[in-house]
């Protein structure tokens, strides 16, 4: 008798969905599941692996190998703990947990190295070396040194609305742009709403593009925050490559998140200029498969899957 085809249980844990596909080692996909959201910095390790376990809704085990690519994930010892919980579940035999940026990166790159920044709900960025040495951040938020992604601008965006309007900060259309968003008559009656709760916070996420239409209509305080988000974007990748030797040789930047892949015309061409001159060998790409098609993809690498293989998950995504 042939041997029975190991399989793998590829997950993409994401901050509003988690992704899950069974993978057969030929790269047929098996399966396909969504959980909800995949937050163990908010909600903890137990619960977070709850929603995998919900969505797929059957016994233990799931696979011969599980990858996991997940939000919350930004420490080693956070990737442990959750590799640990699924282990004592059965999960699989081989388990291997890392952080969603390691995903995109081997979604979007040509082969399994080179770097790789996130601009969705938050930001981050990876690298890693043709030798396997890597690069990261700790990826905590503004105690960690982090500004950016949607989040990020979103409340710089009503920071500057709200100065705009009130007097301590210059004219500009951020105001009336808030208002018109929020239905409100003033930015200080958005203000009040998201203090007492009355206002989501996460609504905060609806002036992402307005803003970046804002700034792509020339004003100058809108195009100030894009233009620092195309600065994080750049300092990120670079320094990733910097500290493991990358910046002096061809290497692709994979770059993923709703921000990024949503390709505004302004912050494209300002994240493209400043990769042009601070990082001259390095190519940009832009992901065009979910990071689900990444943790596939490092599943495949581990069981040293044909190239057939890789073609037909990415067909299926």
């Amino acid at each position: 008798m042939g041997r029975l085809m190991r399989t793998i249980l590829a997950i993409d844990g994401g901050n509003s969905k988690t992704d899950i596909a069974l993978i057969g080692e030929d790269g047929a996909v098996l399966g396909t599941w969504r959980g909800g959201p995949f937050t163990p910095q908010s909600s903890g390790v137990v619960p977070a692996i709850d929603v995998i376990e919900r969505a797929l809704d059957g016994p233990a085990p799931y696979a011969d190998h599980v990858f996991a690519y997940v939000a919350g994930a930004d420490l080693p010892i956070e990737e442990v703990r959750l590799r640990d919980e699924m282990a004592r579940r059965g999960f699989a035999p081989e388990i291997v947990v890392g952080n969603d940026t390691f995903a995109l990166l081997r979604a979007g790159a040509s082969g399994p190295w080179g770097a790789a920044v996130v601009c969705g709900a938050g930001i981050n960025a990876v690298a890693v070396a043709p030798d396997g040495r890597v690069a990261r951040f700790p990826a905590l938020g503004r105690i960690s040194g982090d500004w950016g992604g949607g989040g990020g601008i979103a409340e710089e965006a009503l920071w500057h609305a709200a100065r705009a309007e009130d007097g301590r900060g210059p004219s500009s259309e951020l105001a009336a742009m808030v208002c018109r968003v929020f239905g409100a008559a003033t930015v200080e009656e958005v203000v009040i709403a998201l203090h007492f709760g009355d206002l989501p916070y996460d609504r905060l996420h609806d002036l992402v593009a307005p803003l970046l239409e804002t700034a792509r209509g020339g004003d100058p305080v809108a195009r100030s925050v894009v233009v620092r988000l195309a600065d994080e974007v750049a300092v990120l990748g670079v320094v990733a490559m910097r500290r493991i030797g990358l910046l002096d040789v061809p290497c692709e930047v994979v770059l993923g998140g709703g921000v990024l892949t949503a390709r505004d015309p302004l912050l494209t061409a300002l994240v493209e200029e400043r990769y042009a001159a601070q990082a001259p060998h390095a190519k940009l790409v832009v992901a065009d498969v979910p990071p689900i098609v990444g943790a596939a993809f490092k599943g495949l690498d581990a069981l040293g899957a044909t190239p057939e293989a890789y073609d037909r998950v990415r067909a299926a995504f």
